[in-house]
């Protein structure tokens, strides 16, 4: 059961917490202190539960009510979950920043009680509000409130096509690039093996890169490409993918692991062979937009 602490109100619920408040004006209704009271602890705890919901079930919310005589208003919308209200952003100051990136992170109960705080809370409270939604998370979207690593919640955020190229360069000494060439590498097939090992490892880069959303990619294409004169493969990687998040670090994993892999099967020739630079070439799709070298 969703309560905060600046709110100021326990478990007993004998007054409305943000939750129950968010439930209630989702569908106009307005119960009076005496009202609220007069409800079951059951169905008071039961519409907190609603309102702190992401999608409140507004038939449940009516169904819980049904029959009491309860002043109506209109029905109230949720603030915009991927943008920082301009009432809110002036209200809280510069000296408490919201961004969008953040704002679209949060959870819509913690939005609505920003916005409620906003609207009506003196400083002192306002304050509390902030520091206990927002606190360390105002520094980076990947830190909790209080501070830790968190992952940040995109699901407010529209699925669109995301697209990242990434490339890597593996450099060899003579030798181990003709076995290379020649195909007679002791562990065998090296970009064949290189290719499928990247491949893999962007499928599970949410595995290996903490605070990485799992997606389902669409595209993963991966080349390596043999630099004669350097003694070099160029690796690189286009992924793609329909989804709330970019896949930027799919398509540097996917050339990481790839040149790591050339490096394993040939190590036995040069182990000095060298690994880089290892960047991003572009990515487009989302909110941050397009990027290119």
């Amino acid at each position: 059961m969703k309560l905060y602490s600046f709110d100021g109100i326990d478990a007993t619920l004998d007054f409305v917490p943000l939750a129950g408040r968010r439930a209630l004006d989702r569908v106009g209704l307005k119960p009076s202190l005496e009202a609220w009271r007069a409800l079951p602890f059951e169905v008071r705890r039961g519409l907190v539960e609603l309102g702190e919901a992401r999608e409140i079930d507004l038939a449940a919310v009516e169904s819980a009510l049904a029959g009491l005589s309860i002043p109506r208003l209109d029905p109230a919308e949720d603030p915009n979950p991927l943008a920082v209200p301009e009432a809110v952003r002036a209200r809280f100051g510069a000296s408490r920043p919201i961004s969008d990136a953040l704002w679209v992170s949060l959870t819509p109960i913690d939005r609505y009680a920003l916005a409620k705080m906003a609207d009506r809370a003196k400083d002192d409270r306002l304050a509390a509000a902030y520091l206990e939604i927002v606190g360390q998370s105002a520094l980076s979207t990947h830190l909790a409130p209080g501070g830790g690593a968190r992952m940040v919640d995109v699901s407010q955020k529209p699925a669109s096509l995301r697209r990242a190229i990434a490339e890597t360069r593996v450099t060899m000494n003579e030798e181990a690039f003709a076995r290379l060439e020649q195909h007679n590498a002791p562990k065998g097939d090296v970009l064949g093996t290189a290719r499928l090992a990247g491949i893999m490892a962007a499928k599970r880069t949410s595995e290996l890169i903490p605070l990485c959303h799992p997606l389902a990619l669409t595209k993963l294409e991966l080349e390596l490409e043999l630099d004669p004169p350097s003694h070099a493969i160029l690796v690189r990687a286009t992924v793609e993918a329909v989804d709330r998040t970019g896949v930027e670090m799919e398509a540097l994993t996917a050339v990481s692991v790839a040149a790591l892999t050339v490096y394993d099967m040939l190590k036995g020739i040069d182990r000095g062979m060298e690994i880089g630079p290892t960047r991003l070439l572009g990515k487009s799709g989302g909110r941050s937009g397009d990027f290119s070298r």
